[in-house]
């Protein structure tokens, strides 16, 4: 019974991988007007799942036995694992926090190493070190190839009419790019601990997890390609063509040395690269800066609190950490009250100053 529903689990995790990150690769194609929605979905999700299929086998090991010995995932584990990540995704969610699901799987398996103490340390430096340069690295390419855009001979090429029908196609092909590169590096997050549990082969855990997110790009990825694709903001083909194909470069490297990285932090900082190259430093706002540190922090460390205390609780029947946990909690929420209001104090006082 445990282990239908952690397939169950790993597989519902997997439909909702392809429901919103898989999903937003063909946004700027769609949002071009060069193809129509439900064209975008079948082409997304079959590059999803050819993805996975083809390349996505490095990352499974990686969150299967490269983070923590496969040994640590029993059933149960990988159970409480799975569910630790979908339940950190689905309270992000009720309070409008963007999470990465590959740092939110990460984090979850961090958990359960932590409680049996068998993290190996290097690998997890070495993940975490990819996620604090690829999204520098995207920025820095984007940057590079948007003022390589603005040579004159080449921008009067693009603005010609005769451009647009090559920019479409490339943009397209960039879509499907990173729907590959989506496929290859994010169907570890929902099976990979099944694997390890050795509840699925690597040849089943791919095949049914890239089955899975390609059917939700394919079923329920209509909301998140009209988000993405026409009401944040409208891009040039030529720029649409740099997110995409920068992010999926990046993503694609990664999944070949079996290191899950976040596409969403990686596209979104291609996408302030631009801006910055067009725009200049108003558009590094802090609060930009400050929602990526967030992410990067918040993801993985509210999975494997989860994790660790679903295990602690469930599996081991040890309260006292849980114990520990609660008054960390608690002191954190009061320093962060106090904090609060020592600014509003700070800014009553300078309100009476200008008086």
């Amino acid at each position: 019974m445990l282990t239908i529903i952690a397939i169950t689990v790993g597989l519902f995790f997997a439909i909702n991988i392809g429901a919103s990150g898989a999903a937003a690769s063909m946004g700027i194609a769609y949002g071009a007007g060069v193809v129509k929605k439900r064209l975008a979905l079948i082409l997304c999700s079959i590059t999803v799942f050819l993805g996975a299929w083809l390349g996505g086998g490095e990352v499974v090991k990686t969150l299967g036995s490269g983070i923590v010995p496969s040994s640590t995932f029993t059933v149960p584990v990988a159970l409480i694992v799975l569910t630790s990540a979908a339940l950190a995704l689905f309270l992000a969610n009720i309070f409008g926090i963007p999470l990465s699901t590959s740092e939110v799987a990460v984090g979850a398996v961090v958990g359960a190493g932590i409680v049996y103490q068998s993290v190996f340390a290097s690998k997890l430096v070495w993940i975490m070190l990819f996620w604090l340069l690829t999204p520098f690295v995207a920025f820095i390419i984007a940057i590079s190839v948007t003022f390589l855009l603005k040579n004159k001979h080449l921008k009067k090429w693009m603005e010609a009419p005769k451009a647009v029908p090559y920019l479409s196609i490339l943009v397209v092909f960039m879509g499907l790019f990173e729907a590959f590169s989506a496929g290859m590096n994010n169907v570890a997050n929902a099976v990979g601990p099944l694997v390890g549990a050795k509840i699925l082969s690597t040849g089943n855990g791919i095949f049914w997890g890239g089955l899975f997110v390609a059917g939700g790009a394919l079923m329920l990825g209509h909301r998140v390609l009209e988000t993405n694709g026409k009401k944040i903001t409208s891009l040039r083909l030529e720029e649409g063509c740099v997110i995409s194909g920068t992010g999926a470069t990046i993503v694609t490297i990664a999944s070949v040395f079996g290191i899950p990285v976040p596409l969403t932090q990686i596209t979104t900082s291609s996408i302030i690269g631009i801006g910055y190259a067009k725009n200049g430093k108003s558009v590094l706002k802090k609060d930009i800066v400050v929602q990526l540190l967030t992410v990067w922090i918040v993801s993985p460390v509210l999975s494997m609190v989860l994790s660790y205390t679903l295990i602690q609780l469930i599996i081991e029947h040890n309260f006292y950490p849980i114990i520990a946990m609660a008054g960390v909690l608690i002191s954190v929420i009061g320093i962060m009250s106090l904090m609060k209001k020592q600014k509003s104090s700070i800014t009553v006082h300078q309100e009476i100053a200008k008086e």
